[in-house]
C-alpha cells in the first residue's frame, strides 16, 4: 500500500460520520502539532548524528596520524637497529649469546611462576572463601583480583610461549615437572573455575548496587568500581593490540613488548552494565504483575524506579568514575526499559482501556518526576511512548466508543426483535402506572457508566470525543423506532391488513412514547425529579472544556426536541391505526346516502372513548393532551376527506346541513368534557367545516367569493380539495372549478403557522 492509499485508509477511519466533519481543524491542529513534534526531533536526533559523525571522523583523523607517527617511529627504530648490527663487529655472537640469556632468564622466571601457582591459587582460594562469608562487604575483592590478573598473566605467557618459541625454549618449559601425565592446560585449568567464583562475587555485587549504597557499604562499591575500572583499561589495550596487530602484522612482530599482558577481552564493563539492566528488569518483572493485576497500582509498581535513581544521584555518582557518568548510564538503561515495558502493552491488542489509561495518564507524572530527578525531556535517549500519545488517547477514545456502539446495537437489536414479536415482558409499568420499555433505564445507566470512564482520563479531548459518539448513538435509536413504527404503520394500512396483534402494538406505541417524554420530563412541580437528558447533561458539564459548551447545548436541544418529535410520531402512528383499522368500515359511509340513517360520528366517538378508557391510565400525562389533540384532528382530517367517498353526495332536499350540525355537535360534547383536552382549539379548526358548507349550499355564481374567503381564513387549503366538495354538489358543473381557480389566484399568499387544513390534500 503506498502513502496515498495509506492516507486514504486513515482519513476513512477518522472520519466515518458526517459529524466528523466537524473534528476536521482538531485533527489538523493534531497532525501539525505531531508534525512539529516529529520533525523538531528529527532535527534534534540530525544535529547530534553529525555532531557524532564529526567527532567519529575527527577521531578517527586524529588516531591515523598517531599510527603513522608510531610507525614512522618503529621504522626508525628498525632502521637503527639494522644499522647498530651492521656497526657493531660480531654482533651476530653477540646477539645469540644475549637471546640465549633472555631465553634462559624468561625459562627460569617462567619456572618460579609455575612452580608457585598452584599455592598462590590456594591462596586466592581461601581469600574467596572469607568473602563468601561476607559477602556484603568483600574486603579482599581487590587483593583477589590483583591475584588472579597476575595469574592470567602467568598461564596466557606460558601457553603463548607454547605455542611460539623455538625448539629450544619450548623444551625448557615442557621438561618443568609437573604432575604425571599432565600439561600446562591440565596445570591451569583451576583457574577457570576460580576465575568463575570470582566472577559470582563480583556479578553478585553489581546486581546489589543499590541495596549496598542503602545499607551503607560503600567500600564494596568503591573496591567493584576499582575492579571494573581495571578491567576496563586492560579491555583497551587488547583492543588496541588486537587493531594494531590486524593492521599492522608484519611491524607488531617484531616487537614483543607490544604482545604482553592480556590476550583476550573480559568485558567486565559490559558485564557490569548488562548486570545493571537485569536487576531493573526483574524489578520490572514484579511490577508489570502488578500493573496487570490493578493498572491504578502502576504509580505505586513504579516507586522503586525512581528511588533506585534517587539513590545513584545522591549515593553512588562519588563512588564511581566520573568518566563513567553513572547516574546518566542509569537514566539511560532505566528509561529504556521503562520505553520497552510501555510499548509492550501498548502493542498488546488485548490492552483494557484501564490499563491504557493508566499509561496515558503515566506519561505526564514519568516526565514530572524525571524532572524533579534534574533530567528534563530533551535529555533522555528517547521518548518515552515514541511520540504515540496522541495516538494513545485516539486508541482510548475508541475503546469507549466502541463499548458504546456496540451496547446500543445489542440494545437496539433485541429492542427490534421484542418490538417485532410483541413481547409483552419487555414492558413494564412506572411507579405513575405508565407503559415503559425496559431497556431505557439499563441504556442511561450504560451510558453514565461510559462517560465516568471517559472522564477519568481528564481529558477533555476523550470526554468530547465519546460524548459526541453518545449522543450520535441516541439520535440514531431515535431513527431506529421512527423506521421501525412507520414500517408497522405501512402494513396495517393496506387494505386488506388485518387487525390482529393491533392492541400489542398499540401498547409498544404509547410506551415508546412514553420513554421519549420520560427521557426529557423534568418536575415542574418544585421536587428534585430529573430527566434522563437533564441528568446526563450535568454529568458532562464538569468533564468538558468551555468551548465545548455550546456543543453540547446545541447537541442537547437537538436530542430533546427529537424525543418530543418521536414521542408524537408514535402517537400520531397510533391515532392512524385506529382510523385505518377500527374506522375502515365506518369512514367511506360519510356523506352517502347511508350516512344519514346512521350513526356513523357516535361510533367514532365511542371508539375513542374505549381507548381513551384503556390507555389515558398508563399514558404519560404529558402526553394526554397530546393524543386527544392528534384524535380530534385526524377526525376532523377524515372528516373533510369524506367528501371524496364513493357515492358522496349533497342534494338539496336531503338535511344534510342538520345532518353536519348534528357530527360537529357530538364532537364538541365529547371532546368539551376532557379535561386535557385543549377545547376552545380544537373548536377553532372544526370551523373549517363551515367553509366546507358554505361551498355546498353557496350559489353557483358565488363559489369564487366563498373559496376566497376560506383561503384568506385558511392559507393553505389545496384546491383540490375545493374541487372534490364542488364535485359533490348536486349541481356540480366545471365552470365552478374555473371560481375556484379564480378566486385562488386573488388571494394574496400568507406565510403563517400551518393549520389543520395542510392536512387535508
Amino acid at each position: 500500500m503506498n502513502d496515498a492509499e495509506a492516507a486514504t485508509v486513515k482519513l476513512a477511519e477518522l472520519l466515518r460520520h458526517p459529524e466528523d466533519l466537524d473534528k476536521i481543524p482538531a485533527l489538523v491542529s493534531e497532525f501539525t502539532r505531531k508534525k512539529a513534534a516529529i520533525d523538531l526531533q528529527l532535527r534534534v536526533g540530525l544535529k547530534e548524528q553529525l555532531e557524532i559523525t564529526q567527532t567519529g571522523m575527527n577521531s578517527i583523523s586524529e588516531g591515523q596520524r598517531t599510527v603513522n607517527l608510531i610507525k614512522d617511529e618503529m621504522m626508525k627504530i628498525d632502521k637503527l637497529c639494522a644499522e647498530a648490527q651492521n656497526m657493531i663487529r660480531d654482533f651476530p655472537h653477540i646477539n645469540t649469546v644475549a637471546q640465549t640469556h633472555r631465553n634462559f632468564e624468561l625459562v627460569e622466571r617462567l619456572k618460579r611462576d609455575v612452580e608457585s601457582f598452584d599455592e598462590r591459587l590456594g591462596s586466592i582460594e581461601y581469600l574467596l572463601k572469607e568473602d563468601d562469608r561476607e559477602q556484603e562487604l568483600q574486603p579482599n575483592l581487590l587483593q583477589i583480583h590483583r591475584e588472579l590478573t597476575q595469574l592470567r598473566d602467568i598461564r596466557d605467557s606460558a601457553m603463548d610461549r607454547v605455542k611460539g618459541e623455538d625448539d629450544t625454549v619450548l623444551e625448557l618449559i615442557q621438561n618443568l615437572r609437573l604432575e604425571s601425565g599432565s600439561t600446562l592446560q591440565d596445570y591451569f585449568g583451576r583457574l577457570d573455575e576460580v576465575v568463575d567464583w570470582f566472577d559470582e562475587h563480583v556479578g553478585s555485587a553489581c546486581m546489589n548496587l543499590i541495596p549496598l549504597v542503602h545499607a551503607g557499604n560503600t567500600g564494596l562499591i568503591v573496591r567493584l568500581a576499582l575492579v571494573i575500572q581495571e578491567e576496563e583499561k586492560n579491555d583497551k589495550k587488547v583492543k588496541a593490540l588486537q587493531d594494531a596487530q590486524r593492521e599492522y602484522k608484519e611491524l607488531a612482530s617484531r616487537f614483543k613488548s607490544i604482545a604482553t599482558g592480556p590476550k583476550e577481552l573480559r568485558g567486565y564493563k559490559e558485564k557490569f552494565l548488562e548486570a545493571i539492566k537485569l536487576s531493573a528488569s526483574n524489578q520490572m518483572a514484579i511490577a508489570d504483575e502488578a500493573f496487570l493485576d490493578d493498572p491504578e497500582k502502576l504509580n505505586k509498581a513504579m516507586k522503586w524506579y525512581f528511588n533506585d535513581l534517587n539513590t545513584v544521584k545522591l549515593g553512588m555518582s562519588n563512588l564511581m568514575p566520573r568518566k563513567w557518568k553513572i547516574f546518566q548510564t542509569y537514566i539511560n538503561i532505566y528509561h529504556n526499559l521503562m520505553h520497552d515495558f510501555l510499548l509492550s502493552h501498548i502493542n498488546n491488542e488485548d490492552l483494557t482501556p484501564a490499563h491504557m489509561l493508566a499509561i496515558i495518564h503515566w506519561e505526564e507524572a514519568y516526565y514530572t518526576k524525571m524532572g524533579k530527578l534534574g533530567i528534563p525531556e530533551d535529555q533522555l535517549p528517547m521518548h518515552l511512548l515514541d511520540n504515540r500519545g496522541p495516538d494513545i488517547v485516539r486508541e482510548y477514545r475508541q475503546l469507549i466508543i466502541k463499548a458504546v456502539d456496540q451496547w446500543m446495537d445489542r440494545m437496539g437489536v433485541v429492542d427490534k426483535q421484542n418490538f417485532l414479536a410483541r413481547q409483552e415482558t419487555a414492558l413494564e409499568a412506572d411507579e405513575q402506572g405508565c407503559f415503559r420499555t425496559k431497556t431505557l433505564a439499563d441504556m442511561w445507566r450504560m451510558l453514565r457508566e461510559q462517560l465516568a470512564v471517559a472522564g477519568s482520563s481528564d481529558r477533555h479531548d476523550v470526554v468530547e470525543g465519546v460524548v459526541d459518539a453518545m449522543f450520535r448513538a441516541l439520535r440514531a435509536r431515535q431513527q431506529m423506532w421512527q423506521e421501525l413504527i412507520d414500517a408497522e404503520l405501512a402494513k396495517y394500512s393496506a387494505t386488506t391488513a388485518e387487525p390482529e396483534g393491533l392492541n400489542a402494538l398499540q401498547d409498544w406505541l404509547i410506551s415508546i412514547a412514553n420513554d421519549q417524554i420520560v427521557n426529557i420530563d423534568d418536575a415542574d412541580d418544585g421536587s428534585d425529579r430529573i430527566s434522563h437528558v437533564t441528568r446526563f447533561t450535568r454529568e458532562i458539564q464538569p468533564l468538558i472544556s468551555p468551548t465545548y459548551l455550546p456543543t453540547l447545548q446545541s447537541q442537547t436541544e437537538t436530542l430533546s426536541n427529537g424525543y418530543v418529535d418521536l414521542a408524537t410520531h408514535a402517537i400520531n402512528i397510533f391515532v392512524a391505526l385506529i382510523f385505518a383499522l377500527d374506522f375502515r368500515p365506518i369512514l367511506p359511509e360519510f356523506f352517502t346516502p347511508s350516512w344519514y340513517g346512521k350513526k356513523g360520528m357516535a361510533q367514532l366517538l365511542s371508539t375513542f372513548d374505549d381507548y381513551l378508557s384503556d390507555y389515558h391510565p398508563v399514558l404519560h400525562p404529558s402526553l394526554r393532551d397530546v393524543l386527544l389533540e392528534d384524535l380530534a384532528d385526524s377526525l376532523l382530517r377524515a372528516y373533510l376527506l369524506a367528501v371524496r367517498n364513493r357515492g358522496a353526495r349533497f342534494r338539496r332536499a336531503d338535511p344534510w346541513v342538520d345532518k353536519i350540525r348534528d357530527d360537529i355537535t357530538a364532537v364538541f360534547t365529547f371532546f368539551s368534557t376532557r379535561a386535557e383536552a385543549n377545547f376552545p382549539d380544537i373548536k377553532a379548526k372544526w370551523k373549517a367545516v363551515d367553509g366546507m358548507v358554505r361551498l355546498v349550499e353557496c350559489e353557483k355564481a358565488a363559489v369564487a367569493d366563498v373559496w376566497r374567503g376560506f383561503k384568506e381564513e385558511w392559507w393553505d387549503a389545496s384546491a383540490s380539495w375545493a374541487e372534490s366538495v364542488l364535485r359533490a354538489r348536486d349541481d356540480f358543473e366545471r365552470a365552478m372549478l374555473a371560481g375556484v381557480r379564480a378566486g385562488a389566484a386573488d388571494v394574496e399568499p400568507r406565510r403563517a403557522a400551518e393549520t389543520i387544513m395542510a392536512r387535508v390534500k
